[in-house]
C-alpha cells in the first residue's frame, strides 16, 4: 500500500503519449475498478468524518484534511450499489481517494485499493451498449483476464451537486440573434454522456449547432471523412472542443494528430478538461492546441466559444 500511496502524484509524465496510469480499486464486491492516477491527489486510509445534515445519502461527512475541510463520496452508494461501509464502524477500515474534478476537491470512499497500472488508451474502450453496467461507466478495459469498469464521476458529481447549465435569457437572445446571421458549426468531443449534454445545452441555446463525438479516434476519423474530397476541417467546423482523458485516443494525441494533417490543421482546438488542478499548460502549447479551459462553467465556456468564434470570423 505504501507504494501506491507515495507514487500518486509522481505520475504525469505519460501525457500526451496516449498513455495513462489508472489505480485500481474495488467497493464492496470482486469487480475491479480504476480512476485516473492523473485526477488523485492523495490515497489515504478513511479518516475521521463529521456528518453533514440534509446531505446525500452518498455525502457520508466531510474530513478535515491539510487544513481544508473535503467532503466524502461513498462510491458503492453512488454508482447505484450498496455502501462499501454500511455502519460507521467500518468506515475505519475503508480508503478514501481524494481526487480534483471540475475546480473542486472530493474524497471518495472506497473498499480496497490495489495498484496503479501503465496502460494505453487505445486499450480503453466504451462500455459496452446493453451491458446493463454502463449507466456509471465511462470506458472499461480489460488486465490480466479481468475486466475493469472506470466510472463516469463527471455523472456521479452532477448528481450530487447539480451544475447550472442555464444562460441568463438576455445573453441568449442577444447571442442567438448574433450567430443567426451565420452558420457556426461546432465539434464537441466529450466521453462522458453529462459533459456532453451540458455543453450542447449551453451552447445549442445560442443558436450554434453541435454535433458530438464519444472519443478521440471517432472525431479524427470523421474529420479524415469529411475532409476527404479535398476540403479542410475548417471548411465545415468553426472550432473543436475536445476532452482531454477519452478512450480509443486522448485529446493530447487527437490535436498532435490534428494539427500536423495538412487538412485538419486549420481547426481550431479548444481543450475542455476536468484537470484543472494540476493542468499542464506547457503539454497544450506542446501538442498545439488553440486553447483550453476547466471544466465546467456554463457563461465562461459561452464567452470563450463566442469569443473565439468572433475572432475567427472577423478574419475571414
Amino acid at each position: 500500500m505504501s507504494g501506491i500511496l507515495d507514487s500518486v502524484n509522481q505520475r504525469t509524465q505519460l501525457v500526451g503519449q496516449n498513455r495513462l496510469e489508472l489505480l485500481l480499486f474495488r467497493l464492496s464486491g470482486a469487480q475491479v475498478y480504476g480512476i485516473n492516477v492523473f485526477k488523485v491527489k492523495e490515497v489515504l486510509q478513511c479518516p475521521k468524518l463529521t456528518s453533514m445534515p440534509k446531505s446525500s445519502a452518498m455525502v457520508r461527512g466531510v474530513a478535515h484534511i491539510r487544513g481544508g475541510t473535503i467532503p466524502i463520496l461513498d462510491m458503492g452508494l453512488a454508482t447505484g450499489q450498496r455502501s462499501v461501509a454500511p455502519d460507521d464502524a467500518a468506515l475505519s477500515e475503508r480508503f478514501v481517494i481524494i481526487t480534483e474534478y471540475n475546480r473542486n476537491t472530493q474524497g471518495f470512499l472506497v473498499g480496497g485499493v490495489e495498484r496503479i497500472v501503465n496502460l494505453n488508451w487505445e486499450e480503453i474502450h466504451p462500455p459496452p451498449k446493453g451491458s446493463g453496467r454502463d449507466n456509471y461507466l465511462t470506458a472499461v478495459t480489460e488486465i490480466d483476464g479481468k475486466l475493469i469498469e472506470i466510472i463516469d464521476v463527471e455523472k456521479i458529481l452532477a448528481e450530487v451537486a447539480p451544475v447550472n447549465n442555464d444562460l441568463a435569457s438576455e445573453y441568449i437572445e442577444e447571442q442567438s440573434a448574433k450567430n443567426s446571421q451565420h452558420k457556426i458549426r461546432i465539434l464537441v468531443v466529450d466521453d462522458s454522456v453529462v459533459a456532453r449534454k451540458q455543453i450542447e445545452h449551453c451552447l445549442s441555446s445560442i443558436g450554434l449547432e453541435i454535433e458530438l463525438k464519444n472519443d478521440g479516434l471517432a472525431a479524427y476519423n470523421h474529420l479524415r471523412e469529411i475532409t476527404a474530397d479535398g476540403s479542410s476541417a475548417s471548411d465545415h467546423y468553426t472550432l473543436m472542443i475536445s476532452d482531454v482523458e477519452m478512450p480509443e485516443m486522448d485529446g493530447y494525441t487527437l490535436t498532435t494528430k490534428c494539427k500536423s494533417d495538412p487538412a485538419l490543421a486549420s481547426l481550431y482546438v479548444m481543450l475542455h478538461t476536468s484537470l484543472s488542478g494540476v493542468f499542464n499548460q506547457a503539454m497544450v502549447q506542446k501538442v498545439g492546441a488553440d486553447d483550453f479551459m476547466a471544466k465546467f462553467n456554463a457563461d465562461e465556456l459561452t464567452d470563450n466559444v463566442m469569443g473565439v468564434v468572433d475572432r475567427l470570423i472577423g478574419q475571414q
